[in-house]
């Protein structure tokens, strides 16, 4: 899982996830680039026995909330297939200041890519009980409130904050 102090402990509970773009760089202002980031859950929740019970994406990063019987290899999966395919989505739209930056942030032993998308490793939290689980989820639904992006958390179009307050969210997910 790459080099990082944070580490998916066991595997088949649920946890609490940070990725994030290499530098920081605002990738997630284009509604493309999130639509694959539905996509690949939507798929991994399907055909990959994932369960997502929260999620926020930002401009530069996102925290969700997983499951899986080796939820290690679906978070693997999960940044190598939306890496490629985001980094595919730049290229044909000629989005060359944020390729420049992604190639030059590339670490030196990566040498099977010309790019890097996102930063090594994966923050992973074990939820260790019902408090931590409820207190995870209003941190995701509440990111973009504490930004002054929104009002209410519910009225953030890329979260599932729409699913817990009566809504419909752009993809199913699990509820806790």
């Amino acid at each position: 899982m790459g080099r990082s102090r944070y580490r998916i402990t066991e595997p088949d509970k649920p946890h609490f996830l940070t990725c994030t773009v290499q530098e920081w760089l605002p990738v997630f202002t284009r509604p493309e680039t999130v639509q694959i980031l539905l996509g690949s859950w939507t798929y991994q929740r399907r055909e990959q026995g994932l369960k997502l019970y929260g999620y926020v994406i930002l401009e530069n990063h996102l925290h969700f909330i997983a499951q899986a019987e080796r939820l290690d290899q679906r978070v693997e999966s999960f940044k190598s297939f939306t890496a490629r395919k985001i980094i595919d989505t730049l290229r044909a739209n000629h989005v060359e200041r944020i390729l420049t930056r992604l190639r030059f942030a590339k670490k030196a032993h990566k040498i099977d890519r010309e790019y890097q998308f996102w930063q090594e490793g994966t923050h992973a939290e074990l939820i260790l009980n019902e408090d931590m689980m409820q207190q995870k989820l209003e941190y995701i639904h509440n990111n973009p409130v504490k930004r002054g992006y929104v009002a209410r958390p519910e009225h953030w179009r890329y979260s599932s904050a729409a699913n817990y307050f009566g809504g419909v969210g752009l993809i199913d997910i699990d509820p806790w």
